[in-house]
């Protein structure tokens, strides 16, 4: 099955320069190894697709039960060069939670998680 990580987390974004620098923050710490395992950095450039130019970063916060991404070359310049709409990156988080990932129907149940009718 497919769900959004919307309802395994929550997210935080901004900018460094032109990389946006997306948090995002599991729930609860059992969702935290879904995380790790179906946000690679390969799939969180595909999922922004053209709108990441450089490579995308991914570092692991165990302790935190989090992932930070640096999406870099997506700003358009940074903030105070570029003319993008949302040039610090602050709509990256939100774009991100709209991601799905795959889980199985047994993690769904394990998890807690509600299965499609």
């Amino acid at each position: 099955m497919k769900i959004s990580l919307l309802k395994i987390a929550h997210a935080r974004s901004g900018d460094k320069g032109d990389t946006a620098n997306v948090g995002i923050i599991a729930l609860k710490p059992e969702y935290y190894p879904l995380l790790v395992r179906e946000l690679t950095a390969e799939a969180v450039k595909e999922h922004f697709g053209p709108m990441v130019k450089g490579r995308v970063e991914r570092f692991e916060l165990p302790n935190l039960n989090s992932l930070n991404f640096l999406l870099h070359e997506s700003l358009g310049g940074g903030g105070t060069l570029s003319l993008m709409t949302d040039a610090q990156g602050k709509t990256f988080s939100t774009a991100l939670l709209r991601m799905y990932i795959d889980l199985s129907d047994d993690e769904a149940v394990a998890l807690g998680l509600s299965l499609p009718d």
